[in-house]
């Protein structure tokens, strides 16, 4: 199971699961959608993976493309950090509600991952824990760990 001792999503019924964060984890989300929720609110690089470049030969026709779908993105984006943050406590949830999970924690690491500007050779073993960007680490682990579990809860309705 890597990362946890227990499973924090577990499928219960057809579209139902439960969410069961200990403390320390449902307080780190606590923290992290609301800077996630003001960052989208500024130009900052790191948001770059949220929002790519659909023509990169083409500034102008890019731009273009940006004025027409970057607001419907953002809409999608703080709804989906709405609903982790109103159900952070846990419980019991449906379908719709663990999907907007997995969209704001991928959303989380996407923009952690490209501060820490990780890549496909980065090994989580090799991270120093004196390294002052071991804390940024650990956290991207543990988003990347949790979305793990809701997309193996998900997948279980196939």
């Amino acid at each position: 199971m890597g990362l946890f001792s227990t499973r924090r999503v577990k499928r219960v019924a057809p579209g139902r699961y439960r969410i069961a964060l200990p403390g320390p984890e449902r307080e780190l989300l606590t923290t992290l959608v609301p800077q996630l929720r003001e960052l989208l609110t500024t130009d900052d690089p790191s948001l770059n993976r949220l929002f790519p470049t659909a023509y990169a030969d083409d500034p102008e026709r890019d731009a273009g493309y940006h004025a027409m779908v970057r607001d419907e993105l953002l809409e999608k984006r703080f709804h989906s950090l709405d609903v982790l943050e109103r159900t952070v406590e846990g419980g019991e949830v449906d379908e719709e509600t663990l999907a907007s999970w997995m969209r704001a924690l991928n959303d989380l690491r996407l923009v952690l991952g490209t501060r820490l500007d990780v890549s496909e050779d980065d090994d989580p073993m090799d991270i120093d824990p004196d390294d002052p960007l071991a804390p940024a680490w650990s956290i991207y682990h543990y988003l990347a760990a949790l979305q793990s579990m809701i997309i193996d809860a998900l997948s279980q309705e196939l």
